[in-house]
């Protein structure tokens, strides 16, 4: 999926040589490789390929084998080591750094199947770098205790990308069956989903479609609310994602209440926004405290309260009015702005030119 880490790097290629280090493709091959794969937007993408039957122990130090003669062989400049998880900071922690950033973007240790030593490589991880960014307000209030230099960086929004889905766009094929309203999600559906609440929706109102993008991953689809009017579309590419927005009636954010919810700040938020799109969203902390008082997102406590927001939503839409509220709060607003604001606290201009960025 295209989110924070693929946004921000993208950016920082305008100015840096990126590496952007993938999780390790394993297979029954028992050969041991590193891929590299430039990308368009000037990033270059590394997957290590290793045996699946690898230990963890192995898995590490093959990781740390193949960056080493990568790095060895190129001869890159200053490095600039900026780490999305704490989780590669095992097969890195040798490496030489003249900056080294923490990109927190969420509180993993909450989410579901969380590794034990996640907790432990966040401590030591936090006592390595030099700046802290956090994914969100409510976030950054949590870890600006453990680090001086912690900044909050919410995640932000490709206006003109999304903006498109405000006029009338071609329906993708597997939404042009699909009867109004629509009401759509498109993100991971995981354990941070109510389930729950969209079933309660779909079977409270049988003639409202419930269209859901996005993988499932760490819960069992068959918990999954199976029913006529939810339709499970599978994960689409990110360049896709306002043609499915553009035809619906509704956005959602069904998010659970729970640990792995506390400190999020989801990126679709202004994305459905700058789509055009009302919101109805569950009580998120950094939701409420950013877009809750100007009206844009509509918030629920309960399933009563969701299908009413909904249901005011579709009878009582201005689009002209909406949307001069939507841009007063995204004003501003953008990857470009982000991005810049983190370079001027890492003092990137000091770094020099030849500073390589490895993510």
């Amino acid at each position: 999926m295209y989110q924070r880490p693929q946004h921000i790097m993208s950016r920082m290629a305008q100015d840096y040589q990126v590496l952007f280090l993938e999780e390790p493709a394993l297979s029954d091959s028992p050969r041991i490789w590193l891929e590299s794969l430039p990308q368009a937007c000037g990033v270059t993408v590394l997957v290590p390929h290793l045996p699946l039957q690898m230990q963890p122990d192995q898995v590490i130090a093959a990781q740390r084998t193949l960056l080493d003669g990568f790095m060895d062989a190129q001869q890159f400049g200053d490095l600039l080591l900026w780490y999305f998880t704490p989780m590669s900071l095992v097969f890195t922690d040798h490496l030489r750094a003249q900056v080294t950033i923490f990109d927190c973007m969420d509180e993993l240790s909450a989410f579901k199947d969380a590794p034990p030593e996640l907790v432990e490589q966040e401590q030591a991880l936090m006592k390595r770098a030099d700046v802290v960014f956090t994914g969100g307000f409510s976030l950054w209030e949590a870890k600006r205790l453990q680090h001086a230099n912690a900044h909050s960086m919410p995640s932000s929004v490709d206006i003109g990308h999304f903006a498109a889905a405000r006029n009338v766009l071609a329906v993708p094929e597997d939404q042009q069956c699909i009867p109004h309203p629509r009401l759509g999600y498109f993100g991971v559906i995981d354990e941070r989903f109510d389930i729950e609440l969209i079933r309660e929706v779909a079977e409270s109102q049988p003639t409202w479609q419930i269209i859901l993008i996005g993988p499932v991953v760490k819960i069992d689809p068959a918990t999954l609310p199976h029913m006529d009017n939810v339709h499970y579309l599978g994960s689409k590419p990110y360049r896709d994602l306002p043609a499915y927005l553009s035809g619906w009636d509704v956005a959602l954010m069904p998010f659970a209440l729970n640990d792995s919810t506390r400190f999020i700040s989801p990126t679709k938020t202004p994305e459905y926004l700058a789509g055009g799109c009302p919101v109805v969203s569950t009580r998120i902390a950094d939701v409420v405290r950013t877009y809750g008082e100007s009206g844009v997102v509509a918030i629920a406590d309960d399933t009563d309260a969701f299908v009413r927001a909904i249901r005011e939503a579709l009878a009582h839409r201005d689009p002209a009015d909406f949307l001069r509220k939507v841009d007063a709060v995204l004003a501003g607003e953008s990857w470009d702005n982000t991005c810049a604001a983190m370079k001027a606290q890492i003092g990137l201009v000091t770094i020099g030119e030849q500073t390589q960025c490895l993510g």
